[in-house]
């Protein structure tokens, strides 16, 4: 591996752990803490706030996609090469694990502390904040994952302004959280739900389940929709939108380029006045 690669890989670990730490933290740790819990709001708060500040912060080293859904996007649309994706979403899925691991840790040190309660995993059905059936949550996470993409998309095209593609981009997943944390405790990022749900085990991970008279087997989504639903969603709306994004490569390329410009007219005025 690379030095350049391993730098990557080191940022998107560190700024996904950030992501799940501080979104799902808030939920576990600060939701509902007696007469002063932060709520629903404070919660879509967090992650939004998580978001912003590892774009600051890693988005300059690795692009700053803390989600797997984003990294396959952005390769659907050609703007990061195919051997980079499995690296990256393997070091997001396990940063969220560590992040999982570390809220665990934590919280466990509370009395009567508990998984039952769902540690901020996603859910439908019983396991839905507000028991909403499969089909709407599967409705819900692709609607807000699409959103989310065409948000980044703007956000970080070559025609947006400069330097505020995190504050976009992190009060659209605040806002997408205030939507949907009702309804599916809200993913729209594999490596988000990944951690928590290893923690809770049972109904988090289920593959395999019943339709709605529980006669038939059939596909249930808690890992489609955390998963394919997502990173399904990433692909299409790179590939159908003609955005040019302004990625942490092409940037480091343009300022290199007009570093060596500078530097050859420096030099060439240097000659000139000798």
């Amino acid at each position: 591996m690379n030095h350049a690669l391993s730098r990557r890989l080191t940022a998107e670990f560190i700024g996904t752990f950030w992501l799940v730490l501080g979104g799902c933290g808030s939920a576990v740790l600060a939701a509902a803490f007696p007469k002063l819990g932060i709520g629903f709001a404070g919660v879509a708060l967090a992650f939004g706030l998580t978001v912003l500040t590892g774009a600051y912060a890693f988005g300059p080293i690795s692009g700053g996609h803390f989600n797997p859904a984003v990294t396959v996007g952005l390769w659907a649309a050609r703007r990061i090469p195919g051997r980079d994706v499995l690296p990256y979403v393997i070091v997001q899925v396990v940063g969220g694990i560590v992040a999982a691991a570390v809220l665990y840790a934590i919280a466990s040190g509370a009395p009567g502390f508990s998984t039952a309660g769902g540690f901020a995993s996603n859910g439908y059905g019983d396991h839905s904040p507000g028991s909403y059936t499969l089909l709407a949550c599967v409705v819900c996470e692709l609607v807000m994952t699409f959103m989310f993409l065409m948000v980044i998309l703007g956000a970080t095209d070559a025609r947006a302004p400069g330097g505020f593609a995190p504050i976009a981009i992190g009060l659209a997943l605040t806002l997408i959280h205030l939507i949907s944390i009702p309804v599916t405790n809200t993913s729209v990022n594999p490596a988000r739900s990944t951690g928590p749900a290893l923690f809770v085990g049972g109904w988090a991970l289920q593959l395999w389940g019943h339709a709605y008279e529980g006669r038939k087997p059939a596909l249930v989504d808690n890992l489609f929709q955390i998963f394919v639903a997502p990173i399904f969603l990433a692909a299409e709306a790179f590939f159908a939108i003609g955005y040019k994004p302004r990625l942490h490569e092409e940037v480091q390329r343009r300022a290199l380029q007009m570093r060596a410009q500078a530097g050859v007219r420096q030099g060439s005025g240097t000659l000139k006045s000798a």
